[in-house]
């Protein structure tokens, strides 16, 4: 009889119970002269006493400026060391820190302060095209709870500093279950929701992240992800954080070059990135002059990873030990990871299995009973990483967490019998062609063998006969030698059921992306949907 889509991550290892500033204290007691934070760009660099002296020097400043337990600090900046004090201070008075996109404009940035009740905001000064003063200028006399905006890089941040009692002040007393982050996901309809989480929540993610990919003092982790999401604030800096590990800051925002000149200089152990970073890595003109040598794991996740990325990525890039990560915003984020054994099929196929203390299944989306292994459905995971809620939504909140405290993904999944979860694509980006379910991650993978194809995304159409149709939106190997829908059909023939191969096909110099380095399918699919 086939067992049900159903895994629970049994573990001998504990759960921390900690709040993220206990944690800190724990990190320093055991490595105090090690490397906790490099920022590249700048030169600065901070051991772990030295890191937690200025942690403490600025939740001091918070204190003295009237911010209490449970006020909402936000922080809109891009990847810098500032960034990462700010993360640890609030954690160590009980502020709750909201995550602000860096990519917001005045409308969504505002929207973001008045929903979070945000009292003092953090920003970066400017960014590429983003002016943040004239913004949050242009918005702060619509946002009433306001109280002050410090700016990095501004005699503002020495001035708050400056604040700082001589004699420190006792930091309130703290549970380890209370809201310490607010992370706003972005809808693809509407405002974004506030995902509110706890100390446990991502303390426990980033540690058991860290612990399948072995961290320890010894690991010096490149993060060129995004820190307002929690690929870099969790699986980056609390899982360094929490093993002793050092974090480098390649650059303000992802650069490929920069990337792998932080890896090189720095001896970084482990990096990070979405699949469209490491793919702009590999294609470096002169990717081969780096010395990569001191790496031997890292994290891929954000998206699928074609397989011949992986290959070249192991042995290319010296990363035998690199790990796929599946999660969401309100699962803190991860609740499925590959592990450090797993052959080069499971790191490819699959999004690895279920976490220490963490539950996973595969529902039916419209009668949420459980599918047996190897049939599709619904993803949803339960345990210490589900999200306290959005915040001050709970009739959304209610709508993805269902009364057993399950979270409802919207991704679909097929679980293997040896419990390695597949993802075959979101709810909402299935196609349905003439009744037939089409998964575009499988024609993807598919395409990435053609040796005229750079990168690829699928996706469905309007069809008047059909009611969708299959396209193809590929980014060419060489723009002089582009690919014609005829090659790409002829590619898949006798290959692909005949309903997945691509009727249309759309020939890009890039795709439009989030900031965190995700496609925006949805983008894709409005811009061509006319055509």
């Amino acid at each position: 009889m086939t067992q049900p889509s159903y895994s629970h991550g049994t573990s001998t290892t504990t759960l921390l119970g900690d709040t993220i500033g206990a944690n800190l204290d724990r990190a320093v007691a055991a490595w105090p002269e090690r490397e906790a934070l490099v920022d590249v760009p700048s030169g600065r660099r901070w051991t772990y006493a030295e890191f937690a002296a200025d942690v403490d020097r600025l939740a001091q400043a918070l204190l003295a400026s009237g911010v209490a337990k449970g006020d909402r600090v936000g922080i809109w900046a891009v990847n810098c060391p500032e960034w990462v004090l700010v993360q640890y201070a609030t954690a160590r008075i009980g502020a709750i820190m909201v995550n602000i996109n860096p990519a917001y404009r005045t409308h969504e940035v505002e929207y973001v302060l008045k929903q979070a009740g945000i009292s003092l905001l953090f920003a970066s000064l400017s960014h590429k095209s983003s002016d943040y003063r004239a913004m949050v200028g242009e918005v702060r006399g619509r946002c009433p709870e306001l109280r002050e905006a410090v700016f990095i890089g501004d005699p503002g941040w020495e001035a708050l500093l400056a604040r700082a009692p001589q004699a420190p002040v006792p930091y309130p007393e703290l549970s380890c279950d209370e809201p310490i982050n607010i992370q706003y996901t972005s809808g693809t309809t509407g405002f974004p929701k506030g995902a509110t989480l706890s100390h446990h929540n991502i303390l426990n993610n980033g540690y058991f992240v860290g612990e399948m990919i072995s961290y320890s003092e010894q690991d010096r982790v490149c993060i060129p992800v995004p820190f307002y999401h929690c690929f870099g604030m969790v699986m980056g800096n609390l899982a360094a954080t929490s093993h002793g590990a050092c974090m480098v800051i390649p650059a303000p925002s992802f650069d490929p070059k920069a990337t792998l000149e932080a890896v090189q200089r720095e001896r970084c152990t482990s990096l990070y990135g979405v699949p469209t970073m490491f793919i702009a890595e590999l294609n470096l003109p002169d990717f081969a002059s780096y010395d990569l040598s001191s790496l031997r794991t890292g994290i891929m996740a954000g998206s699928p990873c074609p397989v011949e990325v992986m290959k070249r990525v192991v042995t290319e890039m010296n990363m035998a030990e690199v790990s796929i990560c599946y999660g969401m915003t309100e699962t803190s984020p991860v609740s499925t990871q590959t592990r450090r054994e797993d052959d080069l099929e499971h790191r490819t196929g699959t999004v690895g299995r279920v976490l220490p203390h963490l539950e996973v299944k595969v529902v039916d989306p419209a009668t949420g009973i459980t599918r047996p292994r190897g049939s599709a459905g619904e993803l949803c995971t339960r345990g210490y990483s589900v999200m306290l809620g959005y915040w001050n939504e709970p009739e959304k909140t209610a709508e993805a967490v269902d009364p057993g405290r399950w979270m409802h993904t919207g991704d679909l999944a097929v679980m293997r019998e040896d419990g390695y979860v597949e993802i075959v694509g979101r709810i909402k980006d299935m196609i349905i062609r003439g009744g037939e379910n089409i998964y575009p991650r499988e024609i993807e993978e598919f395409l990435y063998g053609h040796p005229k194809i750079q990168d690829v995304q699928v996706v469905g159409v309007p069809h008047e006969k059909y009611g969708e149709e299959v396209l193809a939106c590929v980014i060419p190997k060489d723009a002089a030698d582009p690919l014609t829908l005829e090659d790409l059909r002829a590619f898949c023939e006798g290959r692909l059921a005949h309903y997945k191969i691509p009727s249309r096909l759309q020939i890009l110099d890039s795709f439009p992306m989030t900031v965190s380095g995700k496609v925006r399918k949805i983008e894709l699919r409005e811009t061509y949907a006319a055509d």
